[in-house]
């Protein structure tokens, strides 16, 4: 177990995505790392911005779309994009496999985060956005444009 309480190899189920935590920094508020797994069409988090967080994605396996600050690029396995704290990005997978990257954070928002998130998106019916708002303003998440 790790110190923020993932087990590593564990997934983490958010709707159709799974995470799973590899490296937990939220006890010494370093860097986490974990592997996300996006099915082809998956639902997937509004474009937004971390007040706290830089992150990287490096593609593992199949194409990740992923965009910073209105740069988007098809993310093939050993591609890599950086994101600055503050910069607007998302990711989704319109191709027709499965697509899992390596996401680095630091300093690491945790596991917490999208266990919390799936017990909302998980929740059955259309997820309760003023729920998903507060939890995302809860660990320094941001809407890049406004959710309705």
């Amino acid at each position: 177990m790790t110190p923020g309480g993932a087990v590593p190899g564990e997934p983490i189920k958010v709707g159709q995505l799974s995470i799973r935590y590899l490296i937990d920094g939220t006890a010494t508020g370093g860097m986490g790392v974990f592997e996300l797994t996006v099915p082809p069409g998956s639902h997937v988090p509004p474009p937004h911005r971390h007040t706290h967080n830089e992150e990287c994605v490096y593609a593992l396996e199949g194409i990740l779309r992923y965009s910073v600050d209105g740069v988007e690029r098809d993310l093939s396995p050993g591609d890599w994009m950086f994101t600055p704290r503050g910069a607007a990005h998302h990711f989704s997978n319109p191709h027709s496999n499965s697509a899992r990257a390596l996401i680095v954070i630091a300093p690491d928002i945790g596991a917490q985060y999208f266990r919390d998130v799936g017990a909302i998106v998980n929740a059955g019916g259309p997820p309760d956005r003023a729920k998903l708002l507060a939890v995302m303003a809860e660990y320094g998440l941001v809407p890049a444009l406004r959710i309705e």
